[in-house]
């Protein structure tokens, strides 16, 4: 029944973005929905939490199967919010975070508010989902991110699936009839490359503007999420949270041998 599911909503464009509404009516026909998103925008806060101010709460919106509440911090924050006090005594079956208006491939991913709240939800024992689509302007169509977005969470619900699950999924501009399909693909290498414009305000005083443009490390490469959203197919990248480098740890072990007492491989 509808009713038996619970779906967590965020994002970090704000409770009143068109992203986030988007974003409930993926969630809406799999049951009940409750959306905790920022008061402002926060995209860039990545994992970021608030720790020295205090931070407000309040309900927005309530219709049959919807709950929409506005808290001040960050995505995060939002995220702990919902589960270690609203939802507290509840089962959450799945949290989606987005609709993000602005693609969140490759290393964006480690910047990205919407991304950051997705693998936060990923910790407390639910399938997560960070949905964005390549477009940032204001008034984003956003019908084939809501169609693939529909796809992918119905497949998570109807599982089994393996937890913790925590899926990057980005969708490239177009209606769904010009996309190719979904494509299963690793994060891009890649960085950014920022540019700081200095101006000056009527008094004076110095400021500065930050952009940047994205370099491509591996171009070429056909199995990345760069790659997918540049020929129409909608990226999913599972991700996770260790950031361990296994192979510069086995390099390592060789330049430091004294050091590999606690490992017990290198004792083999």
């Amino acid at each position: 029944m509808k009713n038996e599911r619970l779906i967590l909503v965020t994002n970090d464009d704000g409770y009143a973005s068109k992203g986030l509404s988007a974003a409930i009516e993926v969630a809406r026909p799999f049951g009940r929905v409750v959306a905790v998103a920022p008061e402002t925008t926060q995209s860039g806060m990545s994992q970021a939490i608030t720790m020295y101010n205090p931070l407000y709460l309040r309900k927005v919106r309530e219709e049959e199967g919807v709950e929409v509440y506005s808290f001040s911090g960050t995505p995060v924050d939002c995220v702990k919010m919902a589960f270690d006090y609203l939802l507290r005594e509840e089962r959450v079956d799945l949290m989606l975070s987005g609709i993000n208006h602005g693609s969140n491939s490759a290393v964006n991913v480690l910047y990205s508010g919407t991304m950051g709240a997705a693998i936060e939800g990923s910790f407390y024992g639910c399938p997560a989902v960070g949905l964005s689509l390549d477009d940032h302007s204001a008034d984003a169509d956003f019908e084939a991110a809501m169609r693939y977005g529909t796809q992918i969470v119905e497949t998570l619900l109807s599982g089994p699936v393996e937890l913790p699950l925590c899926l990057n999924v980005n969708v490239p501009v177009g209606r769904s009839e010009e996309l190719r399909g979904i494509r299963l693909c690793r994060q891009n290498r890649g960085f950014w490359r920022e540019e700081f414009y200095r101006h000056e305000d009527p008094r004076g005083r110095e400021y500065f503007w930050l952009t940047g443009a994205f370099v491509n490390s591996e171009p070429d490469a056909e199995d990345t999420d760069e790659w997918a959203l540049r020929n129409k197919y909608v990226a999913v990248v599972p991700v996770q949270t260790d950031l361990t480098d296994y192979g510069q740890l086995r390099n390592l072990r060789r330049s430091f041998p004294s050091a590999c007492d606690s490992d017990p491989a290198s004792r083999k």
